[in-house]
Parts: C-alpha cells; sequence; structure tokens
C-alpha cells in the first residue's frame, strides 16, 4: 500500500492497481505494472537490449511490430525536452506573436516568465528558429547558479562575427579568417561598460540574445550588471537585443531593478495551455506517431493537465506506451487512467521527503480534495497566488472561506506554504515547487477513484470533473 493511501477513504485505497474497483479500475488492472512490463520485454533475452543505434535505426535483431511506431513516440512527446520542432509546436500563437512584435516593432527587450513546465523553453526554441529565418544573429545561452557576467559576455562575443563590427571591413584580414568580437576582448574582466561599448559598434545585422533559466543564477551582482546592460543599450539605441527567460509569478520577482528599465523591456506572462491548445498537443503527437487517442481520452488528459504542457506530454507518453504494449494503436481512457499513476511515480521520485511527510501530516487534517484545491490556485497563476485567485477555482463562497483558512493554517504551522505582502496584499507560495502538480495528480486520481465506485453510468468517465 502507497504512504498515500493510508489517508484515503477504505473504497479509494490503490490494491492490485492504482484504483481498485469500478469499470476504470478494471481497465487499470490489466494494464501491467511499470516492472511487470519490463520483466516481460526481457523475458526470453539473453540481456536487455537498445531497440535503436544512436543513428536512430531500428535494431533489425528485435523483432517488434510496433518499432517504428515507439520511435516516432520518442518524438512526438517529449516531456523530458523542449519542442525544436515548429510542426510539434501547439499553440501559444498569441504570446508568440506577442513577442516577435515587441522585439521587431518595438525593438524592446523582453521577459518572459510562468512557472516550471509552462512552456517557456520550447517558446523560446520556435522563437530561435523565427528569428534565424529572418537573419538575425541569435545566441541562446542557459544560466547556471554560478554563471558570471563576463562569462555570458564571452559567450555572446563569441556568437557575433568581426565582419559585423563597424571598426572592421568583411574584407579586413581579421574578417576573413572568421574572427568573432570575442577576439577583441582581454583576459581582465569584462565590464558592464566594455560589453556596452563593444555591443554598440555592431553593424549590418541584428542580434538577438536569449538567456533561459535566469531563476537559477543566485548572484545579484549579476542580475544588476545584466538590468544596466540592458537600460545602456536602450539608451545607444543598439542593434542588441535580450530576452531573458525564467521561473516567477512576476516580473520584478525574475529580474530586479526593474523600475529603472521599466520603458525599455516588455514583460510577457507565459499562461497555461487553454483546453484547445492541449488538445492540439495531442493532435500533434498523433499526426506524428501515428497512434490515436479516442476523445474521451484526450478529455481525460485536457482535464488532468490543468494547462501545464509537460504533464499533457507525460501523460500522452505514458499512455501511448501502454496502448501499444497492449497490441493497440488506440489510446482509451483506462490507458491514461494508468498513465497517471505511472506520473505520481515519477513526481513522488522528485518531490522531497519533507515536503511528502508534510502533505501526509496536513492529510490528517483535511482532504486531498482541499489541498488540490490550493495546487491549482497555485498552478493558475504561476505559482505565486493571493486570496482572490483561489476563488477563481474554488465552488463557491463556502469553500473559498475554507480554502483560505486552510492555506493560513497551513501557513502557520510551517507545512507546504509560505506567506508574504506585496503591492496588492497577502500571496502565498508552496514552499516546493513540485508540490502542486503532485497534489494536482493525486488529486485527480482519488476523483476518478471515487468515480469508478459510483454505478455505472453512460458517458464516459473522462467526463469527470477533476
Amino acid at each position: 500500500m502507497s504512504w498515500i493511501d493510508t489517508f484515503l477513504p477504505r473504497s479509494m485505497r490503490r490494491k492490485a492497481g492504482p484504483i481498485s474497483q469500478g469499470p476504470i479500475a478494471q481497465a487499470v488492472v490489466a494494464q501491467p505494472t511499470r516492472e511487470a512490463r519490463a520483466s516481460k520485454k526481457t523475458a526470453g533475452r539473453s540481456f536487455p537490449r537498445f531497440k535503436a543505434t544512436a543513428l536512430d535505426q531500428l535494431d533489425p535483431r528485435l523483432a517488434d511490430p510496433f518499432a517504428k511506431v515507439r520511435m516516432s513516440l520518442r518524438a512526438a512527446f517529449t516531456p523530458s525536452l523542449p519542442v525544436t520542432d515548429q510542426r510539434m509546436f501547439a499553440g501559444r500563437t498569441q504570446v508568440l506573436t506577442a513577442l516577435i512584435e515587441a522585439i521587431e516593432e518595438q525593438r524592446l527587450h523582453t521577459v518572459l516568465y510562468g512557472e516550471r513546465g509552462i512552456g517557456k523553453t520550447s517558446l523560446l526554441h520556435v522563437l530561435e528558429q523565427s528569428a534565424r529565418e529572418a537573419r538575425y544573429l541569435v545566441v541562446y545561452l542557459s544560466c547556471g547558479s554560478s554563471t558570471s557576467f563576463d562569462e555570458i559576455f564571452r559567450s555572446v562575443a563569441s556568437g557575433i562575427p568581426l565582419l559585423f563590427h563597424s571598426g572592421y571591413g568583411p574584407t579586413s584580414t581579421e574578417s576573413e579568417r572568421g574572427a568573432t568580437l570575442a577576439d577583441l576582448l582581454t583576459s581582465a574582466p569584462v565590464s558592464v561598460r566594455i560589453a556596452s561599448e563593444m555591443l554598440g559598434h555592431v553593424v549590418g545585422t541584428r542580434v538577438l540574445v536569449i538567456l533561459d533559466e535566469f531563476d537559477r543564477c543566485e548572484s545579484a551582482e549579476f542580475r544588476r550588471n545584466i538590468a544596466e546592460l540592458l537600460k545602456n543599450l536602450s539608451d545607444r539605441s543598439v542593434r542588441v537585443q535580450l530576452v531573458i527567460a525564467g521561473v516567477a509569478s512576476n516580473v520584478t520577482e525574475l529580474v530586479e531593478y526593474i523600475p529603472s528599465i521599466q520603458r525599455s523591456v516588455a514583460a510577457l506572462p507565459v499562461p497555461d495551455m487553454s483546453a484547445t491548445e492541449v488538445r492540439q498537443l495531442v493532435v500533434n503527437g498523433e499526426d506524428a506517431s501515428g497512434v490515436n487517442f479516442e476523445s474521451a481520452a484526450i478529455g481525460l488528459v485536457v482535464s488532468v493537465a490543468n494547462g501545464l504542457p509537460y504533464l499533457a506530454s507525460l501523460l500522452c507518453h505514458h499512455a501511448s506506451h501502454l496502448a501499444i504494449e497492449q497490441g493497440r494503436m488506440t489510446v482509451k481512457t483506462g490507458d491514461v487512467t494508468a498513465a497517471i499513476s505511472e506520473a505520481l511515480q515519477e513526481f513522488e521520485a522528485r518531490t522531497a521527503k519533507r515536503s511528502r511527510a508534510q502533505i501526509a501530516a496536513c492529510l490528517r487534517e483535511t482532504s486531498l480534495e482541499a489541498l488540490g484545491l490550493l495546487a491549482s490556485a497555485a498552478q493558475s497563476t504561476g505559482g505565486r497566488f493571493n486570496p482572490d485567485d483561489i476563488g477563481l477555482v474554488a465552488a463557491g463562497a463556502d469553500e473559498l472561506a475554507k480554502s483560505r483558512a486552510l492555506a493560513d493554517s497551513l501557513v502557520a504551522k510551517r507545512l507546504l506554504l509560505e506567506a508574504g505582502e506585496d503591492d496588492d496584499g497577502r500571496f502565498y507560495s508552496f514552499v516546493d515547487e513540485s508540490v502542486p502538480p503532485y497534489l494536482r495528480l493525486l488529486s485527480a486520481q482519488a476523483r476518478l477513484a471515487a468515480a469508478a465506485a459510483q454505478p455505472a453510468v453512460a458517458e464516459p468517465r473522462a467526463s469527470v470533473k477533476l
């Protein structure tokens, strides 16, 4: 029995499978566990093998009728990787349009922010492709915890050929041998002044510098230097623009000193995907892999994903493999329900032990549904949410009042939530950012279990509101 089952009603506890009763349960129980499937796959083999070579070619020694489908699924649903192919990019046209207009029409630097798993990196990769098609020079960099301004600028400078420097013509000796702006730097640390002056000499092209994972950098000096560079480049109308992206609930949380550069920056939040966009993500995967999802199965993915493209892709990935392992090219609701269980295993493994213990402690005094509602509020706002945000997901004034009281109680007990104050008043956020999607999945699984325990009805179970 899983640790979470000890806090669920007896009728909702997992026994033989993730759900133990009802028609959905029968479909789920029919799905073998991950360990059982792994054992079945290796039965009769002398040793486990890769199914394809490093050149993405099938191993002819393995007789698997679904081998090509499995290879297609690797590109169709990639929860652990950002989307890099424009054909697989679903929705987000409004955000991408606003991003391009801010860069091209207003010549602004741009800050892109939102919760983890919302699709920021995929959006940046598609932006990079579009910019290169427009003949921009693009330098894409990911920040780390110890990233320094000197390190970042040297990488930027090495991506700009010297032929675009106003002091060197395309026929100069340095340009002809392929020199870059980095060749003009000394070994001394690069200051913001030196970086601004050097970029001010860029002519004959436009440069787009993309700094992803900006939130990971712990140095306040680095953030201050980037803000100063943004202001200097804007004041001098330099042909270099920055796009900064990271996990944050608002732009000030991501980039410090924002008041001094407010006129030079376009702040764009990346919202949750709409139901239509999540459906398009599934359809794109169908087209790429040849696997088909039943309408009810898509509805269940849309409901549980709650606007997170990462979670939608993860569920589709697991559900598709579950279907083909049973010799089917059609994904059913039972496959998606079993995929929820597999996704929960992954989220539980990456959720801190302390957070799991705090969830268990909370469930001794409150319901999983109540915690799931707070998780939905956090997901709907990118992490930080206020009492009014809870009202957007609560069903009525009574549930809203109870949810607000629960949030304050958790903060007082230092369980899961922390609180703060800003210009809009009191706000909450989960201490561990992996907890909201984990709670969301747990709540969804519990609701499915409760629905499965009810007498059979004509409607498909995917219509249950999660």
